[in-house]
């Protein structure tokens, strides 16, 4: 197991191009994950974050993993250090400059996408908009203007366990990524809220997902998206009906 982003880099330049024909449950994927000031993409920045990369083959034996720690010249939201533990003193002592962090994430995550290896992230939208708002904020690249202009691209492929688990699990309750790897007998490997540990568990989630639902690991990366779009229109369909049944405003947000 690494943990550097030159290490990173060199597991992915070794790893196989993925056709989209490659089905979900033997895939490699990317795991993605973050801490951050506060909550508002565009307007808070990361302070921490995880890329591990998985080889199905291999497991956890075989994960490569970089880890930042960002010093985000902004003040942390006392409720978000209250959640992640990280402060303004610390931040300022230990973190990464922005601008070489965030760049060495996004180069990252657009090599994996060069190859075909999803980002998967747990609550994928709001990782993905928070790399974006920060990489606008420093005016960096986004990820798609890294990739490699002669492959097509659709934007992003992603996986998100979240959007997944509700489509075929039909469980009531919260679906927190600490009660979601329960349900899945997935052991956590260190503390949540914890950009590594949460990656590695979100990562985790993918191999009883297939198991107990095998159209989950029949999905072809071709197909991904488009299915967890659908999977989540008609989530928020079902979720407004309930809202508007309280009396409640319903939601409008789109997925990815």
């Amino acid at each position: 197991m690494t943990m550097t982003y030159d290490a990173l880099i060199a597991a992915l330049e070794e790893a196989p191009q993925q056709s989209d024909d490659t089905q979900l449950g033997s895939s490699w994927l990317l795991g993605f994950d973050t801490e951050t000031t506060g909550v508002a993409a565009g307007r808070d920045a990361i302070v921490s974050a995880t890329l591990v990369l998985r080889d199905p083959q291999r497991g956890h034996e075989g994960d490569a993993e970089a880890e930042w720690v960002i010093n985000p010249h902004r003040r942390m939201n006392p409720r978000a250090s209250a959640v992640n533990g990280f402060t303004d003193d610390y931040l300022a002592e230990h973190g990464m400059e922005p601008t070489d962090a965030i760049d060495q994430i996004a180069r990252a995550i657009a090599a994996a996408q060069d190859k075909n290896i999803p980002l998967l992230a747990y609550n994928a939208p709001f990782d993905v908009h928070m790399l974006e708002g920060d990489l606008n904020r420093w005016k960096l690249p986004q990820v798609s203007e890294r990739q490699n202009p002669a492959e097509p691209s659709n934007g992003m492929l992603v996986v998100d366990p979240l959007v997944i688990d509700r489509a075929v699990s039909k469980r009531h309750g919260k679906r927190t990524l600490t009660l979601t790897t329960e349900y899945y007998g997935v052991v956590p490997t260190g503390d949540f809220h914890n950009a590594t540990a949460d990656t590695v568990a979100a990562v985790d989630l993918i191999k009883p997902m297939s198991t107990l639902y095998p159209q989950v690991g029949h999905l072809t990366l071709g197909k991904l998206m488009d299915w967890q779009r659908q999977a989540h229109d008609a989530w928020q369909t079902s979720f407004n009906q309930w809202l508007e049944s309280r009396g409640r405003t319903p939601l409008h947000d789109q997925w990815l």
